[in-house]
């Protein structure tokens, strides 16, 4: 988004953190941040929430990105000035349960499959969104979006970081693709037990 972003806020007179959420995106109104503000009150109008399968409140949208649950406006303006960031945006999503959209994301757009690879690979990544990862990775088995990043996986086989190792290794084993087979078997001589094993039942999974 090169331009300026809208937001749209779904609240309900009983949540205790709406009116601070209101409250900082009304004050991003007036600092120039944003274009504009819908605010809908869905205890009124359900429709919007279902027709955006809301199920909590804040839920905030800004350009394509979704927010749920409580949000300062240091963090707003954030995701304002970085609507780009998928890395933190899948992260977001996935630190809070929204597991399930990322994979619809995913499913929707495949090459956004290559964010979760790089979420894999980075170690400041959080526990909870490598689970995530995991999560969808496993729903993916067998499937071409998983088959078309063989290459990508490929690569941090040879990581400094053995967990790196070991869930690239994972992974490739997931694609069932025979083309992963010469990223795996170098694991069988790992320094590590884990990855040894990993890469000898990644192999036992993959087809002629």
């Amino acid at each position: 988004m090169s331009h300026m972003p809208s937001a749209l806020l779904l609240i309900t007179p009983s949540c205790p953190h709406c009116p601070s959420m209101l409250q900082s995106l009304s004050e991003l109104i007036k600092d120039g941040k944003l274009a504009r503000l819908e605010v809908v009150n869905i205890e009124h109008d359900p429709q919007q929430a279902e027709a955006l399968n809301v199920r909590s409140v804040p839920w905030l949208k800004l350009g394509n990105i979704e927010l749920v649950g409580l949000k300062s406006k240091s963090e707003i303006q954030q995701w304002i000035t970085a609507p780009d960031d998928m890395n933190a945006y899948f992260e977001e999503l996935m630190t809070s349960g929204e597991i399930s959209k990322v994979q619809q994301l995913v499913e929707e757009t495949p090459s956004h499959v290559k964010t979760l690879i790089s979420i894999m690979a980075d170690e400041a990544s959080s526990l909870s969104a490598r689970i995530g990862v995991g999560a969808i990775m496993e729903q993916l088995e067998g499937s071409r979006i998983l088959a078309n990043c063989i290459d990508e996986l490929g690569e941090h086989c040879s990581s400094p970081v053995t967990r790196i190792r070991n869930d690239a290794c994972y992974y490739l084993g997931l694609t069932g693709h025979s083309d992963a087979r010469k990223y795996i078997r170098p694991l069988l001589e790992d320094e590590d037990d884990e990855v040894k094993e990993v890469a000898r039942e990644a192999l036992d999974g993959i087809k002629d």
